[in-house]
Order: C-alpha cells, then sequence, then structure tokens
C-alpha cells in the first residue's frame, strides 16, 4: 500500500475509533441521581437552551397524571432514574446516538386537578433543537 494510501485509512481508523469511544461513553456513563434529579420547580434555568419547561394545571386527578406520564414515557423507552422528594426525574435516549436526557416532573393537587411542573434538559449539547419541549409535548396530558 502507498504509504500516502496507508496514512488515510490509518487516520480514518482512528477517527472511526474516536468516534466508537464517544459513542460508547454517550450510552454508558453513569447518572448521577444526586445531579439530574431535581425539583422543577426550584431548579434555576441552565445557561445553555438545551431544556424546556412546563408548568400547568390539567382538570385531572395527580394519581391519573401520573399514570398517563408514566405510560407515555415507557413507551419511548423512557426508565425512573429516581423518585424522591415528590418528584419524579426520568432518564430518556434520543433514538440514534442515545443522548441521555433527564425529565424532571412534580405533580401537586390543586383544586379539582392537578398542577404538572416539568423540567427537560439535555445531558450533552449546547442546543436541543427542540427536543426536550417536544418530549413533554408528548409525554404531558393537556
Amino acid at each position: 500500500m502507498p504509504r500516502p494510501l496507508r496514512f488515510v485509512a490509518l487516520t480514518a481508523l482512528v477517527l472511526l475509533l474516536l468516534a466508537a469511544g464517544f459513542a460508547a461513553y454517550v450510552r454508558l456513563a453513569p447518572s448521577d441521581p444526586a445531579r439530574w434529579h431535581v425539583d422543577p420547580l426550584t431548579v434555576p434555568d441552565p445557561t445553555s437552551p438545551n431544556f424546556a419547561r412546563v408548568d400547568r394545571v390539567v382538570a385531572a386527578p395527580s394519581a391519573e397524571v401520573a399514570a398517563t406520564i408514566a405510560a407515555r414515557a415507557e413507551a419511548e423507552g423512557a426508565r425512573v432514574l429516581d423518585a424522591g422528594g415528590g418528584v419524579t426525574t426520568w432518564i430518556a435516549r434520543t433514538p440514534i446516538m442515545g443522548y441521555p436526557d433527564y425529565v424532571s416532573i412534580r405533580l401537586v393537587a390543586e383544586g379539582g386537578g392537578t398542577r404538572i411542573i416539568a423540567f427537560s434538559r439535555s445531558r450533552f449539547g449546547y442546543g436541543d433543537r427542540g427536543v426536550n419541549r417536544a418530549r413533554l409535548a408528548r409525554w404531558l396530558p393537556e
């Protein structure tokens, strides 16, 4: 193999291994509940625009709202990271690369309905192209 072609092949192999290593890190990095399980009512906005918030009241009891959210989240492959202190935090992964996103939801009985306070954010990257907002729209009842 000529020297320039060997250099290109070796460079391509190194880049492929780096990409595979990054993909493995993204999928296998541990998710520390102490860092990601937050109260959506009090947590400050991140400095990057890769998050979404919802704060609304729906005309359904809290148990029904919680069951709806759980069914929708689980249908998308999300799993509960932590459920303590009146907040449930889910870890959801993007379809192709498996980037982890964290969704913290507090449900508060209010009148005859339920107040939903939700905070969805990406772990990696600066922007999310509306992924977190779209997820909350799919998961949360109107």
